[in-house]
Order: structure tokens, then C-alpha cells, then sequence
């Protein structure tokens, strides 16, 4: 391993999704070293502040540097015996609107172990898998599926940027046995295959779906598509994962997001604020802000316990409903935008005296992004702005001109108040 990277330190991988960029994941974690996997759209603006807080000791952005890296970092013998020595660190947005790291660290060999044992548990992962990619490899969980296939011996098949044609040729061509998506993969799938017809899906054993809530229309469509058995819903964050239900349990228990996944407990105050106790491979930390650590954990009767600060209830079988995601969260497409993050960068226009950035229903994307403007800049002058300094998820889609913004006593803007007044 090259001495420029030390164990303990951390890469920044921002290049496109592909067996090369997963290859380099697992290399870099069976050497100890911290992958960072990053989105690759990422504006200037936006790698700026996030590498800020990473403190990387390399970034790397273009494929034939990362080439170069995994000549170096490669272990010998084939993939499925690269054992990870920690977790990726994967970014999320905080509600201060400021993007986070969450490590784990390094973790002791045992905990390593378990880390790998506990998702081949849960999900069954076998070395006649094929696992489809359908979703950015940046992301936490699509990284992990993929993970837990080769280290099982399996193959991970990645067709590239979702569209439901290739999807649909390469579930004929490849016969995956599992994969991981977001509803808004489901719809549009679904939408295709009304077109030109439903492939053969019998060679799947696991879909696992998470990310955003799942329509109704949607979750049942799935369950008369897939084969019996085969198909789940979890719950979970970057940070780490609290449940994992089959969609029978569903149908039991219409909305429910499962039961505790093993090895963890649910607890809820009495607000509803969830928090789940972790094995030790499962704790984590935010880089730089041990304030924002500080306040997501919280010791327990049973080991630490860590909330995202989601809120839901629990019935007497102990399975969980959410109630509502983190405050302002919008999901869109199975992506978590934080309103803050994009407000921050859009006061910065010289136009623009104040912003509110909120969400409403999307038949396509369960939400789509919108801003309400104080202030004399256009709506292509905002576009322009945002395209510069946001990805695309984080854009709003649609503008809205007001005089003034609804706020609370304390001057908290009520996004709440704009949504249902929205006009795009």
C-alpha cells in the first residue's frame, strides 16, 4: 500500500459507477483505508464544502487516476476474499444544511467480520447471485448490496444510468437474482412494461426497496409482479439501518416499515422520536462535528442508541410506522435534499433577498423541489445559479415569486404554509 495512505485515511472517489469504482471500494477498505464515494455531478461549489469536511488525504476524480490507485491498493486473490476493515464513508446532509461524513472508523476484526456476516444474514447473499445495480453507487445501500454479492462469490451486473428499457433488457439478458431500488424505479418500470410487457422476473429471489415511502398503488403492483417471497421493504439512513420487512408483512400490516433488523432494538420516546441500539460495527461518528455525534447518541439499557431524529409508533409486535421523516427532509426519487443546503446557496444570488425551498407531490418522484423568492431575479437567472452550484436532485424544479415568507414567531419560515399554496 502506498505509504501516502495511511491506514485510517480517507480517499474521495468521485468518478462514475462501475465494477472499477466498486473494485476500488473494496480494496481500499480490505487495506484499511476509508473510501469516501462520492456523486460525480457534484458542482464546484458543492465538492468544496463537503471535501472540507472530509479531509481526505487524496481525491480522485478521474477513472485512469483511480486505475492507477487500485494497481497500487489491489489484494491478492479474487474479490469474494477481500475482507473490509471498516465501512465506507458515505456523506449526508445534516439539517444545518452543512453535508457530513459518517465513519465508523476501523473496526476490530471481529467487528469487521460481523459487519459482513450480519447483511449475508439478513439477505442471503450466495454465490450463484447476480445482483442488479440500479442506483448510484455513491449511495449507501446500493454500495452495500453490491458488496455483500461479491463477497459471497456473486456477480454485480451494472447497466449504468437507470432507464427501463436497458433495465428490462438486462433483467432478460442477465437473470439477476436480486437487486435494490427506490419506488420511483418501481413506477417507471411498471410504466414501461404496460408499453411492451412485463420480462420473465422468475429468476429474482430479493428486491429490497427503500429510500422514500412507497405508494400504495406501487407496493401492491410489486407483490403481484415478483415472485412470492421475494420482495422487501427497509428502513434506514446513512447513518445505519433500523428494520427489514417482506412485503407479506406488509400486507399484514399495511404501511408498517418492519420489524427491528437483527442484532438492533427499537426504542421511541414519547414524542415518537426513534432510536435504534447498534452492534458495535453499526456505531458511527460525523466528522468534524462531535456536537452533531454528541447529539445522536444516547446511552441505553441494552448499548448506545443512535436517531436520525425521525418519528413513528410501534405496535405491540414491534412493528415500526413512520410518522414523518426528518424535519423539512424532502425526498425526491429516493434522494434526501435537505431545503437548507439549497437555500444556502441560492441567497447567494445578488438578486435574491430571501428563499424558502420546500417540497410537493410528484406522481413521478413522490417530490419534487421548489423555491418561493423574495427578490427580483428571474426565473433562468435562478436556473443558471442553481446549475452552477447544485446538483441535480437539489435543483428546484419550479419558482414562485413572493413578497414575503410565512414565518413563525420566531422567524422559522413555515414551509409547511407554502406547499399547499403552491402554484407550479
Amino acid at each position: 500500500m502506498p505509504t501516502s495512505l495511511p491506514e485510517g485515511s480517507r480517499v474521495a472517489l468521485l468518478v462514475p459507477g462501475s465494477m472499477l469504482l466498486l473494485e476500488s471500494v473494496m480494496a481500499l477498505l480490505a487495506r484499511g483505508v476509508l473510501p469516501v464515494p462520492l456523486d460525480p455531478r457534484l458542482t464546484a461549489y458543492e465538492r468544496g464544502r463537503i471535501l472540507a469536511g472530509l479531509e481526505p488525504t487524496l481525491v480522485v476524480d478521474e477513472e485512469d487516476d483511480l486505475v492507477a490507485l487500485l494497481d497500487q491498493v489491489r489484494p491478492e486473490g479474487p474479490m469474494s476474499g477481500w475482507r473490509p476493515r471498516a465501512r465506507p464513508v458515505h456523506v449526508t446532509s445534516g439539517t444545518t444544511g452543512t453535508p457530513k461524513g459518517v465513519s465508523s472508523g476501523l473496526l476490530t476484526p471481529a467487528d469487521a467480520a460481523a459487519l459482513v456476516e450480519e447483511e449475508r444474514d439478513l439477505w442471503g447473499f450466495r454465490p450463484d447471485d447476480v445482483h442488479l445495480v440500479l442506483s448510484p453507487l455513491y449511495h449507501s445501500a446500493p454500495l452495500r448490496f453490491a458488496m455483500g454479492t461479491v463477497l459471497a462469490g456473486g456477480r454485480v451486473v451494472l447497466p449504468g444510468p437507470f432507464d427501463p428499457a436497458t433495465v428490462t433488457d438486462t433483467i432478460r439478458t442477465e437473470r439477476p437474482t436480486t437487486t435494490f431500488c427506490v419506488p420511483t424505479h418501481l413506477q417507471r418500470l411498471f410504466a414501461h412494461w404496460d408499453e411492451v410487457g412485463t420480462p420473465d422476473l422468475s429468476s429474482f429471489r430479493v428486491l429490497a426497496h427503500a429510500g422514500a415511502p412507497c405508494p400504495v398503488a406501487t407496493k401492491q403492483r410489486l407483490l403481484e409482479t415478483f415472485p412470492p417471497g421475494s420482495t422487501w421493504e427497509f428502513y434506514g439512513s446513512t447513518e445505519g439501518q433500523f428494520t427489514a420487512c417482506r412485503s407479506e408483512e406488509w400486507l399484514e400490516r399495511p404501511g408498517t416499515v418492519g420489524r427491528a433488523r437483527p442484532g438492533r432494538t427499537l426504542h421511541l420516546d414519547d414524542d415518537g422520536t426513534i432510536w435504534c441500539t447498534v452492534p458495535p460495527h453499526a456505531r458511527f461518528e460525523y466528522l468534524g462535528a462531535p456536537d452533531k455525534t454528541a447529539a445522536a447518541w444516547r446511552e441505553g439499557a441494552d448499548g448506545p442508541a443512535f436517531s436520525v431524529g425521525d418519528v413513528g409508533r410501534m405496535d405491540a409486535d414491534g412493528y415500526l410506522y413512520l410518522d414523518g421523516r426528518r424535519t423539512d427532509l424532502i425526498i425526491t426519487g429516493g434522494v434526501n435534499v435537505y431545503p437548507l443546503e439549497v437555500e444556502h446557496a441560492l441567497r447567494e444570488h445578488p438578486a435574491v433577498e430571501d428563499v424558502a425551498v420546500y417540497g410537493v407531490p410528484d406522481a413521478d418522484w413522490g417530490h419534487r423541489v421548489c423555491a418561493a423568492v423574495v427578490g427580483t431575479a428571474t426565473p433562468d437567472e435562478l436556473d443558471t445559479w442553481a446549475r452552477e452550484r447544485l446538483a441535480p436532485p437539489k435543483r428546484p424544479k419550479t419558482w414562485t415569486s413572493v413578497t414575503d415568507l410565512p414565518r413563525t414567531a420566531t422567524g422559522k419560515v413555515r414551509r409547511d404554509e407554502l406547499a399547499p399554496h403552491h402554484q407550479g
